[in-house]
């Protein structure tokens, strides 16, 4: 079992924050010079899932990793679908129209999704600071589009954040239903696939639509538009999702989370130094997005986890797989140190052992540009 180092987990995050900072501002170029939103995704999802695949093959334990049972290929396609497709897309679209640091923040907003379901749809205990954490964010929003005046932002770039944040939140949700039962490289490989998949399909309804040949050009500061997609199949796409899925193993996945909100900023900081003054935030802009972040980090450690049963211990199967985390942003909330109902009457011998407490709540990207789990979200590692 890996030792926990915290420094060395914070700073797997913060380098995986970075490069999907990075990715938010490359995907716009890349965009900028003839490419669409479904052509980036394809192009993204077709490189990352082959160099998975490469890697799945060389690492231990081979392509067994990949096995999938009949029941379970539902999830996993639905999880890919959400997360490294649908996320991607939307968020490529709303960074078309809107600045990066903008679009990203209305993606970020998943995690209050995520605890509103958790309230409304599981009916599992929520802490009252998920109210104020929706407020602040609701206010923060507000701020950034600057609904007291006329709306200056994109109406369709705004409806493609909040889609981005729809499906981030779905993919947070499946993510803590059973496919972290798979190590992180398989969840991968099988979640790039099902984009691909998808993209492919994408395309055929809609060819003729774009062509490729932006794919031969240069950017107008005259980088290679290859090059730049390049960018972010290896170091937007590949890269951070690991870095993250290797910082869980360091750091409880709401830290991973918090942590990882320093992407929107960086984001925001990179696209205005490359792009230019169009990406810059006014200081009514900044102040909302400060209040969306709180208001996010109130929302990640707001969910209580229910008490468990006890029950006897599982038997032991063989040796433990490689720590099996979603690939995406982890906005998911910690799991109590305790548990949060009274102690049940004593009625007899105690049984002969008892489930060991949940483990954090995987949810992260991406960066755009978007995963991957908050595991990398895929939108703007994406997740992003």
């Amino acid at each position: 079992m890996t030792t926990p180092r915290p420094v060395l987990g914070v700073a797997m995050v913060l380098a995986s924050a970075g490069l999907f900072a990075v990715n938010g501002t490359v995907s716009k170029l890349v965009l900028r010079a003839g490419l669409d939103a479904p052509q980036l995704t394809l192009l993204r999802a077709v490189g990352a899932v082959t160099g998975l695949l490469v890697l799945s093959v060389l690492l231990r334990p081979g392509a067994r990793r990949l096995r999938a049972t009949p029941g379970q290929l539902p999830l996993l396609i639905g999880y890919g679908l959400a997360g490294f497709f649908a996320v991607p897309m939307l968020y490529f679209v709303a960074i078309s129209r809107l600045p990066v640091g903008i679009g990203l923040l209305f993606e970020y907003t998943a995690p209050l999704l995520v605890a509103l379901w958790a309230r409304f749809g599981q009916r599992h205990r929520v802490r009252p600071r998920l109210w104020a954490g929706l407020a602040l964010s609701l206010v923060g929003l507000g701020c950034v589009a600057e609904v007291w005046g006329e709306l200056k932002l994109d109406g369709l770039g705004v409806l493609a954040g909040l889609g981005a944040a729809v499906f981030l939140a779905a993919y947070y949700v499946l993510g803590a239903h059973g496919t972290a039962r798979r190590d992180t490289l398989s969840l991968c490989t099988w979640a790039f696939g099902a984009s691909a998949v998808a993209g492919l399909l994408t395309r055929a309804v809609t060819a003729g639509t774009g062509g490729w040949e932006p794919l031969a050009a240069d950017t107008e500061g005259g980088v290679p538009v290859a090059l730049l997609c390049a960018y972010t199949v290896v170091l937007g796409s590949i890269a951070p999702y690991l870095l993250v899925a290797g910082a869980m193993r360091h750091l409880p996945a709401t830290s991973v989370g918090i942590i990882g909100m320093a992407e929107p900023v960086l984001a925001s900081a990179v696209a205005w130094v490359v792009i230019g003054p169009g990406e810059a935030l006014n200081t009514a802009q900044l102040t909302g997005g400060l209040l969306v972040l709180v208001g996010v980090a109130l929302a990640e450690t707001a969910r209580v986890a229910p008490a468990r049963a006890t029950a006897p211990p599982t038997p032991d199967t063989g040796p433990p797989t490689t720590d099996a985390v979603p690939p995406a942003p982890d906005t998911g909330p910690p799991a109590p140190d305790a548990a949060t109902g009274p102690p049940a009457p004593d009625t007899g011998p105690p049984t002969q052992g008892t489930v060991p407490p949940a483990p954090d709540a995987a949810t992260v990207p991406p960066g755009a540009g978007r995963t991957a789990p908050r595991p990398a979200r895929p939108g703007s590692g994406t997740a992003g």
